[in-house]
């Protein structure tokens, strides 16, 4: 995944920032709760498309710090 690209790409649900799992091919949303596939190196962010992270993947999800 393009870093420029990620910086620019927010969850459509909280429009918060998104993790990439490379190993997964997915974004991740802290905030929503939610992973979006990326197919073929396009990410598909629909809520209907994407799944529900459990517990234990939210936590390997580094804690953003906030912008003041």
């Amino acid at each position: 995944m393009d870093s420029k690209m990620l910086e620019l790409l927010v969850c459509p649900v909280t429009k918060g920032h998104l993790d990439w799992d490379k190993e997964r091919q997915e974004l991740r949303s802290r905030s929503a709760r939610l992973a979006y596939p990326v197919r073929d190196g396009i990410p598909v962010l629909l809520e209907n498309e994407a799944r529900v992270l459990s517990d234990e993947e939210i936590e390997m999800i580094p804690a953003r710090t906030p912008l003041v």
